[in-house]
């Protein structure tokens, strides 16, 4: 196959026709929208939102002004996927926001994409920025496994639950907390897995981005006050402890990004 041939593939957009795709929104930066996103925004039919006003700001930002959105949020989602399969078996596509980041991923949209996969319609996504990968590959710690948790539960016995079952995996833990909670987490997180190493990363790709890198009892010693934006917490896995359980010191020492 020649050059040229390879080059018009890569340049080739998706097929289209009726479809859902799931369109990734910007993390933090406005600059985290690709080119790619604009434009399946600016031709979807409908659009499918987590709050149409926050998406309404977003779509102005692109200039587009003249879209039917759908509300599809954690209280209604199930009934809106029911009109969202009928519109794009009625020929739509239909693109799905969240408020941030990748829909489905501790977001609402999982529900939808499920219908639309048990009607037989196409699937399809832009992605994007991702909090998760992108708190991961800066972390510092093995990338080569991971497991993400999500958020974890509010309360601390239904969390320490979940640290026990993640305990002896041999992967580096990724999960998501409010400020709110995070002292808490981490706390509950020390307490099941030890003093394990971790990274905590806040407000990712906006103008006050940090990175804190220690031991887990280190992160929680930073935290006087609660931090602002939402933040990914990466844990090192089992492996990681058993095999440099001695290197903690050295770790904490990295430079970290106030």
């Amino acid at each position: 196959m020649s050059d040229s041939a390879n080059t018009a593939d890569l340049d080739a957009p998706p097929e289209t026709g009726p479809r859902l795709v799931l369109v990734t929104t910007p993390i933090g930066n406005m600059g985290d929208m690709t080119a790619r996103a604009w434009a399946v925004l600016r031709e979807a039919d409908a659009i499918a939102c987590e709050d149409t006003r926050v998406t309404r700001r977003l779509l102005e930002q692109g200039g587009i002004t003249d879209k039917r959105l759908i509300a599809c949020h954690d209280h209604n989602e199930q009934a809106s996927a029911g009109g969202i399969v009928k519109l794009i078996k009625d020929g739509a596509t239909v693109a799905l926001v969240s408020d941030a980041g990748t829909p489905a991923i501790s977001d609402p949209g999982y529900r939808v994409v499920q219908a639309v996969v048990e009607a037989g319609l196409e699937v399809s996504a832009a992605p994007g920025a991702s909090s998760v990968i992108m708190a991961l590959s800066i972390s510092g710690l093995p990338t080569d496994r991971f497991t993400f948790i999500g958020f974890p539960p509010r309360k601390s016995g239904k969390r320490k639950a979940l640290f026990e079952t993640y305990a002896m995996l041999p992967a580096s833990l990724i999960l998501m907390e409010s400020p709110q909670r995070l002292a808490e987490t981490l706390a509950d997180a020390r307490a099941v897995l030890g003093d394990r190493r971790a990274a905590l990363t806040l407000e990712l790709t906006k103008r006050f981005e940090r990175v804190w890198r220690g031991t887990l009892s280190d992160l929680e010693a930073r935290l006087s006050d609660p931090p602002k934006g939402e933040a990914v917490l990466v844990i090192e896995g089992a492996e990681e402890v058993r095999e440099k359980k001695n290197k903690y010191a050295a770790f904490s020492k990295a430079p970290s990004r106030d």
